[in-house]
């Protein structure tokens, strides 16, 4: 694929994956932030479970919620569906794209595991599809039935998953697989579980029947575990602009403090919108700042911190460089289907090495994402001179 015509395939998916996915945030948060705002007022209605009075944009909105369903449905009433549908399809496409389209380049490292392309692709997908049918599985099974042991178990399960992927995929391809896992396991909710049972509800009430109660429950709880799995997965999104995290020998554990802290936050804002007040929502934004400042950590212990006499000379520096990464970035390029340095990018002289440090040690001694699919070969000892002679000469 012509590289041009792939970042504008890339920029189109990618910015309608974010509009999409900020109205499926966006209607996700508002109706978990409405559910535990409904309290029960004298007058209400028969069947009505609780009411919210709110205000916005210059009017008041005076919301009911009926447990099963109102006596007589009403003539219009709106679906949210199309949100999840779409973030995910261009969730998927933006997969396919750039990771399963340049597998070789973005989703193999021959240094985790010798693969080919099309083998690496059906690990994705066959994991995506197992994951969902594990956690739909566990949710039905008796360990669904209780809050705390589910939460463990769809842990656990993540945990699974982002170990395998780390020991099979690339860093970051790694990380967008896990993002990947959760977002289907949150999208497949929404199609297979909670609209379908949303529809049987009102196909019963058509139909002049009683509803199953249990419908609506089990709608309830799938929607509770999209609202807790939502910080996670942006996180998981937005991990390939940030080498240190996807980068870490033990990155699966990376993963698991994302989940922590992203659970924590989000449950703190869920007890205090259904009013809990005090004890109830005074440890949860300190447990998460206790456990960010440990993924901090975790993530920042660098074991090849320079020593005396470890750091190599300015020459032996360029010419790693030169002979790793200027084939590419040049201002003329020796490599195949390079007309010019991707993003501009130069390291022909000194001065544009010292102007690239940081990109530089992103990307190609932290994250090890470049050389592109390291056609150059660059070594792991080569990375780690030249992660020593950056911190040791350009600290800044």
């Amino acid at each position: 694929m012509d590289i041009l015509f792939q970042d504008w395939i890339n920029l189109i998916l990618r910015w309608a994956h974010v509009i999409t996915g900020i109205a499926w945030i966006g209607s996700s948060f508002y109706f978990v932030w409405l559910d535990l705002s409904l309290r029960k007022r004298p007058g209400m209605d028969e069947g009505v479970y609780g009411e919210a009075w709110m205000v916005h944009g210059g009017g008041f909105y005076h919301v009911n919620k009926w447990m099963v369903a109102p006596a007589k449905m009403p003539d219009d009433l709106h679906w949210f569906k199309y949100e999840a549908y779409f973030t995910w399809l261009t969730g998927f496409a933006l997969l396919v794209t750039m990771y399963y389209w340049s597998a070789e380049s973005y989703l193999i490292d021959p240094s985790v595991m010798p693969m080919t392309k099309w083998d690496a692709i059906l690990t994705g997908l066959m994991s995506l599809v197992a994951g969902w049918f594990i956690y739909d599985l566990i949710c039905k099974s008796p360990i669904g039935r209780k809050t705390s042991t589910l939460a463990v178990a769809l842990f656990i399960q993540i945990m699974a998953f982002a170990w395998l992927y780390t020991h099979v995929f690339s860093g970051r391809g790694a990380f967008i697989h896990v993002g990947a896992l959760i977002g289907t396991i949150m999208a497949a909710n929404v199609f297979r579980i909670i609209i379908p049972n949303q529809k049987k509800v009102v196909a019963s009430l058509m139909a002049g029947e009683k509803p199953d109660p249990a419908l609506g429950l089990q709608a309830k709880q799938r929607s509770t575990h999209n609202n807790y799995l939502t910080l996670p997965v942006l996180a998981m999104m937005i991990s390939n602009h940030y080498p240190m995290t996807y980068a870490h020998d033990h990155s699966w554990i990376v993963i698991g403090l994302i989940l922590i802290v992203g659970g924590l936050v989000r449950h703190f804002f869920n007890t205090r919108n259904a009013g809990g007040s005090g004890s109830a929502i005074a440890w949860q934004l300190p447990a998460a700042a206790v456990f960010m400042a440990i993924l901090v950590v975790f993530v920042s212990y660098d074991p090849n911190a320079p020593r005396a006499g470890d750091v190599i000379s300015s020459s032996e520096a360029i010419g790693i460089i030169q002979t790793r990464c200027a084939v590419c970035h040049s201002a003329h390029p020796t490599e195949d289907g390079f007309d010019e340095a991707p993003a501009g990018v130069m390291f022909d002289n000194l001065d544009q090495v010292h102007a690239n440090a940081q990109r530089i040690m992103a990307q190609a001694v932290i994250g090890k994402s470049m050389p592109l699919g390291n056609l150059t070969e660059m070594t792991d000892d080569e990375r780690a001179k030249l992660g020593q002679w950056i911190r040791a000469k350009m600290p800044d």
